[in-house]
């Protein structure tokens, strides 16, 4: 039952919609964990759990040196884990992955995430991945997010931000997980422009062109909720594709 998260672009709600399909199975009954294999931004932790001085901009970080969104998949998830195998790689700047690690003499490891998904797959029931960016955002020289999501084998969650040009990139998004032979198990419709015009005509072509099931619609909200959310997912509809 563990998903892979991906969307049309960076900052359209894909840890948003990532912490509410675990609060969603977690109603189910199930042991539920998020994983963030990649995270920039902020400080950095020197072993997985002390964080070093802070650097500039360092906003997405806590005390702790978690990066605000591993922080909110751990609020999420019901299953704990060691920090290390639920952000393997975290960075400082908040740039794109292959070009953070770079800056920082590392190359991102797929297999160490792979290894690492595993290793939380064996402590629960799902395991959320959420994925940096859009889906072939690259995170190494010769890989990207969808060769990623290849390697783990998971079904696709697809998070639309709502907002002028996403018919493009949900489309193209759509195309690339075909390409890579992956199973779209659904895509969530975000509405992260408040004053989009002829936003439910564009669901309305989305879902024309889209072959996976929209599993939800979620308004404008200034106060991102998570459990709010959750009571909109429906996720009997893409459960014959999981």
């Amino acid at each position: 039952m563990s998903l892979f998260v991906t969307g049309t672009d960076t900052n359209v709600g894909k840890t948003l919609i990532s912490c509410a399909l675990l609060q969603c199975f977690a109603a189910q009954g199930a042991a539920v964990i998020g994983m963030k294999p990649i995270a920039a931004g902020g400080s950095l932790r020197s072993n997985g759990d002390t964080p070093d001085v802070p650097l500039a901009g360092a906003a997405e970080c806590d005390e702790s040196g978690l990066h605000e969104d591993v922080k909110l998949l751990n609020a999420a998830s019901n299953v704990q884990a060691e920090n290390s195998l639920i952000n393997p790689y975290h960075f400082a700047s908040a740039i794109a992955p292959h070009l953070a690690a770079q800056q920082e003499n590392i190359r991102i490891d797929l297999a160490h995430i792979v290894a690492s998904f595993n290793a939380l797959q064996a402590l629960a029931d799902v395991v959320i991945v959420e994925g940096a960016g859009g889906f072939i955002v690259p995170l190494n020289d010769t890989q990207d997010s969808g060769d990623l999501a290849q390697q783990l084998g998971l079904p696709i969650i697809l998070v639309v931000g709502m907002r002028l040009g996403c018919l493009n990139h949900a489309l193209l998004t759509v195309q690339a997980i075909a390409a890579r032979g992956l199973t779209l198990a659904g895509w969530v419709a975000n509405c992260v422009d408040e004053n989009m015009a002829m936003r439910e005509e564009n669901i309305a072509a989305l879902q024309q062109r889209i072959a996976a099931p929209l599993l939800g619609v979620i308004p404008f909200q200034a106060q991102p909720d998570a459990g709010y959310v959750a009571t909109g997912l429906n996720l009997a509809s893409c459960a014959a594709r999981i």
